[in-house]
C-alpha cells in the first residue's frame, strides 16, 4: 500500500501532471488492486493518494510510485510505503485460498 500527499499550494501542479499520471495508471492497471486520491470532506480538491498494488516487495511498490509522474513531477511531499495483507477483497475472503 502506498499513501502520498501532496506538497501545499500544488493543487495547480496536480491538474497539469494528471493527464499523464492516469496515463501511467493504465498502463500499469494489473498491478492495481485499487488507487485514488484523498479527498476533502467536500469531495473537491485532493491532497495525496492511495494506491493498493497487487505486488511482492517494497522494492517493486517503491519503483511503482517513484515511475509515477506525480512523483517523477514533485508533487508529493510525503511517501510512505507499507505491506498490506490483502484479507477481503471484492466482498470475497482471500485469507482461506491456496
Amino acid at each position: 500500500m502506498v499513501e502520498t500527499y501532496d506538497k501545499p499550494g500544488c493543487a495547480d501542479l496536480r491538474i497539469r501532471l494528471r493527464p499523464a499520471h492516469l496515463d501511467y495508471l493504465e498502463a500499469n492497471r494489473h498491478l492495481l488492486l485499487a488507487c485514488g486520491a484523498k479527498l476533502d470532506d467536500a469531495g473537491e480538491l485532493a491532497s495525496g493518494g492511495l494506491y493498493v498494488l497487487d505486488v511482492e516487495t517494497r522494492a517493486e511498490a517503491e519503483a511503482f510510485i517513484k515511475a509515477d509522474p506525480f512523483h517523477e513531477g514533485e508533487l508529493f511531499e510525503r511517501v510512505f510505503v507499507t505491506r498490506w495483507r490483502k484479507a477481503y477483497l471484492d466482498g470475497r475472503n482471500t485469507l482461506n485460498e491456496d
